[in-house]
């Protein structure tokens, strides 16, 4: 395994993260627990999870995947192993402390403690921002449109307040951003230096040969400020493994089980660079997922890539990536397919 630092701290993460989401949907508790006993022993330090998982989230399964992950740390005594990552949902789920959810006040507090029970743990390593409460261009979005009534959203030197605290009280190590826009990290880290306030360690956003538009703006921010990416839908939902070419859809997959929530792949010009894409690996003798991860890892604002996985065999090969190098004609390839197909699935 390989390993980087979270941010500009000593902490050294594992580069593949175990994505968690499917913990509560597509699997049980027992495939979870196998899941993060096989991680573990490979290796895999940092966990990735969210208060609003399972995902598709919904009302009925909120909170699953916490109660999982709390149940595998109270039978195995091994919470000081696990670098673990949680995050606070933003606004727009009404079944969320009544839809006012905001990152500061008493729904802060009930998220993080809310968070802290399920995954029955005295703190989290590092607690993020799911998505921002202001109106920004995320989830697919391109181009964006202000909003001159959009609702109020607090500010950042007040959330970086309220994080304080709870950093203060020793219930979380350190924060992140996820969904997150240059403007906005730019803000974040410019208020906590100018205010003494907690510093933004990581942006987990998406990224992947299908969507490399996080080079675009923040690639430079997360270099120029050790403020590393965290890399979400490494493999486009399963679309860069080749499962879904040619019209197949595998029984149990994601698309087959719940195909209108994931829309993000289904654009004009992603079955065109899939397969380019997939030819290239073929054309070098390499595994098709384990090339897209490899290359998602080997990018310098990269710290680490999320990984969730429905099998033991799936998890096994994705971590198996870590072993793998990619030529440099390989990479030259994959850059001209990016050239004809930029960004297909942003």
């Amino acid at each position: 395994m390989n390993y980087k630092n979270l941010g500009n701290t000593d902490l050294k993460v594992s580069t593949i993260c175990l994505g968690t989401m499917t913990y509560g949907e597509q699997n049980t508790e027992k495939e979870g627990f196998e899941q993060m006993d096989f991680a573990l022993d490979n290796g895999v330090n940092f966990w990735d999870t969210a208060e609003l998982y399972s995902v598709p989230p919904r009302e009925e399964t909120f909170g699953y995947t916490e109660l999982i992950i709390g149940k595998w740390f109270e039978k195995n005594k091994k919470r000081d192993k696990v670098i673990l990552a949680s995050k606070v949902a933003g606004p727009a789920r009404d079944y969320l402390r009544n839809g006012e959810n905001s990152f500061v006040g008493n729904n802060l507090q009930e998220a993080l403690n809310g968070s802290l029970k399920r995954l029955k743990t005295d703190y989290i390593d590092l607690y993020q921002l799911h998505w921002p409460e202001r109106n920004v261009n995320s989830f697919g979005t391109l181009g964006y449109k202000h909003n001159e009534d959009e609702d109020e959203w607090n500010k950042i030197e007040d959330v970086l307040s309220e994080l304080q605290k709870y950093i203060k009280a020793g219930k979380i190590r350190y924060v992140g951003l996820s969904n997150e826009t240059p403007w906005g990290v730019n803000k974040f880290l410019q208020l906590s230096k100018e205010h003494n306030l907690p510093r933004m360690m990581s942006i987990q956003n998406p990224y992947s040969l299908l969507n490399r538009s996080y080079e675009i703006g923040l690639a430079e921010i997360s270099i120029r400020d050790q403020i590393g990416c965290l890399a979400y839908s490494p493999l486009a939902s399963g679309y860069l493994t080749g499962k879904y070419r040619n019209g197949n859809l595998p029984k149990g997959s994601r698309i087959e089980r719940d195909g209108n929530f994931w829309t993000r792949y289904n654009k004009p010009n992603a079955e065109n660079a899939i397969e380019e894409y997939y030819k290239i690996a073929k054309n070098h003798n390499i595994n098709f997922a384990q090339m897209s991860i490899k290359f998602c890892e080997i990018q310098p604002f990269m710290t680490s890539i999320i990984i969730g996985a429905t099998t033991i065999e799936q998890l096994k090969e994705n971590i198996e990536s870590v072993n793998i190098n990619l030529s440099n004609e390989l990479i030259k390839n994959l850059n001209e397919i990016q050239k004809i197909y930029p960004n297909p699935c942003p």
